[in-house]
């Protein structure tokens, strides 16, 4: 949690609560059902709530809009984030039924009250929403494609926020809409976020 603390001070103490305990829930749901790989369990703040987190750090989430978790697994970054912003309203998608199952135990045990969990495909959802938040599940042409008729495009805020390693300058390239790349390791310095990046993406 010190992580944590080190990038995000402002925290209430109610969220550095519910950031406490995430740790402690997911080392038990995880000894059930494998949600989070070993390896990445022994660095869950680091690799997956910080991750995470690191949307805040580009974009503050305005209250009262509708943010859809496409791929979610177990629960990121969507859980951290509605923990963040407890006046914005999230929707949590994964097609995986034992992974969704974690997300709502995980959200009732923390007292998420703007958490929504769902067994679903991104594409047979019904619905819109305001933006949409991922971390890398495909190419991120393919994952515009897959997503975009969940967007109302009416939104000043992106219509996608999108976490990805590596280089895909080649998939940019290839997209219509207006976006932009941030490097994260520019707001935090930890050696794992060297080569992570953020898309923001407009329709």
């Amino acid at each position: 949690m010190e992580l944590i603390y080190k990038y995000f001070p402002n925290l209430s103490i109610e969220q550095y609560r519910q950031l406490a305990q995430m740790g402690q829930l997911y080392e038990e749901w995880n000894s059930r059902i494998n949600v989070i790989s070993r390896k990445d369990m022994e660095h869950f703040y680091e690799r997956h709530v910080l991750h995470s987190l690191a949307f805040a750090k580009f974009f503050d989430f305005p209250n009262g809009i509708r943010v859809l978790d496409v791929g979610t697994g177990g629960g990121f970054p969507g859980i951290p984030l509605a923990v963040l912003y407890p006046n914005v309203n999230f929707t949590l998608v994964d097609s995986i039924g034992k992974k969704i199952s974690v997300v709502k135990e995980v959200a009732y045990a923390l007292g998420l009250k703007n958490v929504e969990a769902e067994q679903n495909r991104v594409e047979s959802m019904a619905g819109k929403f305001d933006t949409i938040v991922s971390r890398a599940v495909t190419s991120f042409p393919e994952f515009v494609a897959l997503v975009k008729n969940r967007i109302e495009k009416h939104s000043d805020f992106p219509n996608i926020l999108y976490l990805k390693g590596g280089e895909f300058d080649l998939e940019l390239k290839r997209m219509k809409g207006k976006h932009y790349t941030y490097n994260l390791n520019n707001s935090i310095s930890e050696s794992f976020f060297d080569t992570k990046k953020l898309i923001s993406y407009y329709l």
